[in-house]
């Protein structure tokens, strides 16, 4: 039995899941530790989407009658159940997502962190007091429960993509239908059995409040095309939300999408190349480079390229690479087959480019002769050619230069995506000038320190082939919710604004 088998019983008990739960179905689930098969999860037909959508719309009516605040204490009662499993769930997603235990715990802290942020949002869900030009009159704006939020999900982010959507969802008084990817399907039924035990302990939520459908894309379609979800969720490739978007537009419903990055990391002659190599380690090589806020690209100044290059390839030669859930790995494996040869086919791009590589091959095969571990790899390129410009979900780190930093920035927004960036600067000007108008044209722009690691505080999500979402923090709630704008006039006049007259 290998070591993922060995573990999953146990952990899948703890979290409230029996067996029948993940065996005796058609979805095969491999975990990319080992290769090992882990489950057969049973799925659901286009027709079983249908009905659970409607029992999802039912929760709907229900649930947005409920006060905010009371709706606040399921999520904090989630927060409870996620903080005593933490040791679990972070395990499972280790075995299930390939990520090493701390980053598989992170995950976990990333939604405890999200429920706490949603329960003191649930007294805060604010509107306006606006000025009206009638005498005697009163405007404002009130913010309303939204309706079903469909959620679809990426292997990477196994279960923090779901709360950060669920969390605010429930709260904003809407309910939730997850569609997780079909490489992770049991973090998310075990997200769903945590979840089942908060509403158990709350006491009367509807039964049909968080649902989740397991399938391929005819289930991912069913979810996008009912015109009962009104907001659609979808975190995945630029090539996905070109199909979610235009579909959901076509009914009139609302997407948010969180798609493809392309990050880069500008690093100047003023910078601190330690705390540089230690932000761009992490950023490039954590979850073996399958982040959307993997550092991709580095842009550095000609006078610390060099010293830069080498500094990193000595970081890079002393990382532990192998099992993630074994104490000091940093480097655990690709999620699959098909994201190895993908990594290698941009590699072979690179060198007829005319790139120098370094590392990027497979390794641990005899121990592992099912799984894809790689060296991270440093592409040392001439010029941002096309390859680069192509976000590969591998630990692929492209090396240029730059003499001016116009040319830097200009460099760094001249790809498709726009997710997350950052600068390496101890100058004031630079810093400054990178978080301007003129400066980086992501969502997320950082200063002196890496692309990933993005707090739940703030609003995730980026622009162009990114898609425009924002999940998360900041104001993102609203995404869950619709605005209505209220008049009240409470004089015994009806004036019209802007002066229309209408007397009969």
């Amino acid at each position: 039995m290998s070591l993922a088998n060995a573990l999953l019983p146990q952990l899948m008990q703890n979290l409230g899941l029996a067996a029948s739960a993940y065996a005796g179905g058609t979805l095969a689930v491999h975990s990319p530790i080992d290769g090992s098969q882990l489950a057969l999860v049973p799925t659901h037909s286009p027709q079983q989407v249908t009905a659970i959508i409607g029992k999802a719309h039912e929760s709907f009516l229900s649930w947005r009658q409920t006060p905010a605040p009371r709706r606040g204490e399921l999520i904090r009662l989630l927060g409870e159940e996620l903080r005593a499993s933490k040791t679990d769930l972070g395990k499972l997603v280790s075995l299930e997502a390939g990520k090493i235990l701390s980053e598989g715990l992170g995950e976990v802290q990333e939604m405890i962190d999200i429920c706490d942020f949603a329960v003191g949002l649930s007294r805060q869900l604010y509107g306006l007091t606006i000025a009206s030009e009638r005498p005697g009159h009163r405007m404002m704006e009130t913010w309303h429960p939204l309706g079903v939020v469909g959620v679809i999900s990426a292997f990477n982010f196994p279960v923090a993509v779901w709360s950060w959507n669920t969390a605010l969802a429930i709260v904003c008084g809407d309910s939730v239908v997850w569609k997780p990817s079909e490489k992770t399907p049991l973090t998310a039924l075990a997200c769903q059995a945590l979840f089942e035990r908060a509403a158990k302990r709350f006491g009367d939520a509807p039964q049909a409040l968080s649902q989740v459908i397991i399938g391929a894309r005819d289930v991912g379609e069913a979810l996008v095309n009912d015109t009962r979800v009104a907001l659609v969720s979808a975190t995945g490739s630029t090539r996905m939300g070109r199909e979610v978007g235009p579909n959901v537009a076509k009914r009139f419903g609302r997407s948010l999408l969180e798609l493809g990055g392309n990050n880069a990391v500008i690093v100047t002659p003023s910078a601190d190349l330690d705390l540089a190599v230690r932000g761009i380690l992490f950023a490039a090589v954590g979850t073996a480079g399958q982040r959307c806020t993997t550092t991709r690209r580095i842009i550095a100044h000609h006078s610390v390229r060099e010293t830069l290059i080498e500094r990193l390839k000595k970081a890079y030669l002393a990382l532990p690479i192998g099992n993630p859930t074994a104490p000091g790995t940093l480097v655990g494996p690709l999620i699959d087959q098909a994201s190895f040869e993908a990594m290698q086919q941009a590699l072979s791009q690179a060198r007829q480019d005319g790139a120098s590589v370094f590392g990027g091959e497979r390794v641990l095969q005899d121990q592992f002769p099912l799984a894809y571990y790689v060296k991270p790899a440093i592409v040392e390129m001439p010029s941002q050619t096309a390859i680069v410009c192509h976000e590969t979900f591998a630990p692929i780190l492209y090396v240029m230069g730059y003499a001016d930093f116009k040319d830097a920035i200009a460099m760094q927004n001249d790809v498709p995506q726009g997710l997350s960036s950052a600068v390496f600067s101890n100058d004031l000007r630079e810093a400054e000038t990178f978080l301007s108008v003129s400066g980086s044209d992501c969502g997320i722009a950082n200063v002196n320190i890496g692309t990933s690691g993005a707090e739940i505080g703030g609003a995730f999500g980026g622009e162009k082939e990114t898609g425009g979402g924002r999940e998360s923090g900041s104001d993102a709630w609203r995404n869950y919710m619709r605005r209505a704008t209220n008049t009240v006039n409470y004089s015994k006049e009806l004036p019209l604004a802007q002066g229309v007259r209408f007397d009969v």
